[in-house]
C-alpha cells in the first residue's frame, strides 16, 4: 500500500441468510473485507441496510469483527436470503428482493473514499437493481487509475439476477476477473464463444476485455491465474471440509492483499489456495487465520 488513506473496498450485498436453525451474517463484500483487514490491510465494507432490527443486528456483528463500514440506512428493508433445505441436504435459496442493498446510495462520502481505494471488489447479485449498478459503476469511475490500482470483478452469479449487458459492462470495468468453471461455461454460451476448452476461454476473455489477471477457481481441480502469456495453476489442497461458505471470497481477499503487499502473481495465487482451503475447515464464512497463513505476507 503507498498510503496510509488507501482502503480495499468490499461493496455490494449486506444480509442474513435465514437458514433453519437460525440466521449467519452473510454477503460476499463483507467476507472480503474480513479478511483483507487480518493481513493488516485497511479494509471497508459498503453496502446499505434497513432502519430496522436486522440492520442493527447487521452493525452489531461487523463491530465485534472490527471491521470498518460505511453502511447507509435506507428506507428499505434489510436485506435476507431464506435458505431451506431439503431431504437430501441440498440447500435452496430464496434471495429476497427491494431490500436495502438493492439500493446503495453514491454520496459524497462514498465518492470520497473511492478516491482513496487502492483495490475494490464487486460481483454481480448487487447489480441487479439499477441503484445499486449505478452506485457501483460511479465508485468504479471514480477510483484512480494506474500500477497498483485493481478493480476485481468476482463474477459469483446467482439464480437469474444478471444478464448479459451486466456482465459485459462489468468485465469492461474490471482489470481482474474472478470466475469459478460452472460459471465459465455459463458465461461462454451467453457470449456465443466457441466449444472450446475451460482455458481456451479464459485466454479469450483476458485478451477481449484486456485483463491483467484472470482467476479460474474449479473446486477439488484446482485453479489457475492467467496474465497475458503466463499461466500459474496450483492444486487444491486435500482437507477435512467443514464448510465451503466464504471459500471462495477469502481466496480473493488473500489474493489481492499479496499482490498489495508486494508479492508476485504466483505467490499470491499459492497463498489464496492455502487460505481457501484452511476456510474450508473451519465453520462459516469469517474464522480467524493462523499465523502460519497470515505471517508469509505480514
Amino acid at each position: 500500500m503507498r498510503a496510509k488513506e488507501n482502503y480495499v473496498v468490499g461493496i455490494g450485498e449486506a444480509l442474513w441468510d435465514v437458514l433453519p436453525d437460525g440466521k449467519k451474517i452473510g454477503g460476499a463484500p463483507a467476507n472480503f473485507a474480513y479478511h483483507v483487514s487480518q493481513f493488516g490491510l485497511q479494509s471497508l465494507v459498503v453496502s446499505a441496510i434497513g432502519d430496522d432490527k436486522l440492520g442493527n443486528e447487521i452493525m452489531e456483528t461487523f463491530r465485534s469483527k472490527e471491521l470498518n463500514v460505511l453502511m447507509e440506512k435506507v428506507p428499505c428493508p434489510t436485506g435476507t436470503v431464506q435458505v431451506l433445505v431439503d431431504g437430501a441436504g441440498v440447500p435452496c435459496y430464496d434471495i429476497k428482493e427491494n431490500v436495502a442493498w438493492d439500493n446503495i446510495p453514491f454520496t459524497e462520502r462514498l465518492y470520497r473514499l473511492a478516491r482513496n481505494t487502492c483495490a475494490v471488489c464487486y460481483g454481480s447479485l448487487a447489480q441487479r437493481n439499477v441503484v445499486s449498478r449505478e452506485t457501483i459503476n460511479s465508485f468504479l469511475d471514480a477510483m484512480p487509475d494506474g500500477k497498483g490500482q485493481y478493480k476485481i470483478f468476482d463474477i459469483n452469479l446467482r439464480q437469474g439476477f444478471y444478464t448479459q449487458e451486466i456482465i459485459c459492462n462489468a468485465m469492461q470495468r474490471c482489470n481482474i476477473l474472478k470466475i469459478n468453471d460452472e460459471e465459465l461455461v455459463t458465461i461462454s454460451r451467453m457470449f456465443g464463444y466457441p466449444e472450446v476448452d475451460l482455458l481456451e476461454k479464459c485466454r479469450i476473455l483476458l485478451a477481449e476485455y484486456e485483463l491483467e489477471i484472470l482467476i479460474l477457481t474449479c473446486g477439488i481441480n484446482g485453479s489457475y491465474v492467467f496474465t497475458p502469456g503466463d499461466v500459474s495453476f496450483v492444486e487444491t489442497p486435500q482437507v477435512e471440509v467443514a464448510d465451503t461458505v466464504g471459500a471462495g471470497d477469502s481466496f480473493t481477499a488473500a489474493f489481492i492483499s499479496a499482490l498489495l503487499k508486494g508479492k508476485t502473481v504466483g505467490e499470491a495465487h499459492r497463498l489464496a489456495v492455502n487460505v481457501s482451503a484452511y476456510v474450508c475447515t473451519q465453520s462459516g464464512a469469517m474464522p480467524e487465520l493462523p499465523h502460519s497463513l497470515l505471517g508469509s505476507i505480514l
